[in-house]
């Protein structure tokens, strides 16, 4: 087998596991002119992220949208970066210092089945991630004990790799963890939804 051969099916290997977490090396393949012209991060966030607000970015990988969230909060806001993986919050952290925005993002490492975390945020961004969690109702549970009251969440899964059934099951999931789904906002090849932190 041709050396580039076994790398195809290293990377098939990885992406076409049900339980699978994006490897860092993987990581790179993700941040790139087609991405960020599918994904533009400010305009996907902007609607949902303001001036002084906390947020998070869970499963935040190097940082493609942390960055934006940097931007978006300002100084006088902060984001926290949570991801399972210290090498890709390493490289996220030195991403922050070239662009400016260090200051204003916490990295957090977090377990496979605890996000870390448990201050007041305003918004959670999971992009492309809640399939990758092993128990997905407790994941959605622990988010919402930190989203302030009527704080929102956005929910994106690729269309690629989560079927239309399996994202439908997450949604009901979020109901019963005390959400409402308040919108479907239109993202290049994901399936998402907008929830917001529902009054129990």
């Amino acid at each position: 087998m041709i050396k580039g051969q076994s790398i195809i099916d290293k990377i098939r290997s990885v992406l076409f596991r049900q339980d699978h977490v994006c490897p860092w090396w993987l990581a790179y393949s993700f941040d790139n002119p087609l991405r960020r012209y599918l994904h533009d991060s400010l305009l996907i966030l902007s609607p949902y992220v303001k001036p002084g607000m906390t947020v998070a970015d869970i499963g935040c990988g190097m940082g493609y949208f942390s960055l934006a969230m940097a931007t978006l909060v300002g100084e006088s806001g902060s984001v926290i970066s949570i991801d399972i993986q210290q090498e890709m919050l390493d490289r996220l952290k030195r991403r922050a210092e070239k662009k400016g925005v260090a200051g204003n993002i916490r990295t957090v490492l977090a377990a496979k089945d605890d996000i870390g975390i448990r201050e007041q945020v305003d918004f959670v961004l999971a992009f492309w991630m809640v399939h990758e969690t092993g128990d997905i109702p407790r994941f959605l549970k622990q988010v919402r004990s930190v989203l302030r009251d009527k704080g929102k969440m956005l929910i994106a899964e690729p269309r690629l790799h989560v079927s239309s059934r399996a994202f439908h099951e997450t949604l009901q999931q979020a109901r019963e963890a005390g959400f409402s789904i308040v919108d479907a906002p239109r993202v290049r090849i994901s399936r998402t939804a907008l929830l917001q932190k529902r009054e129990k």
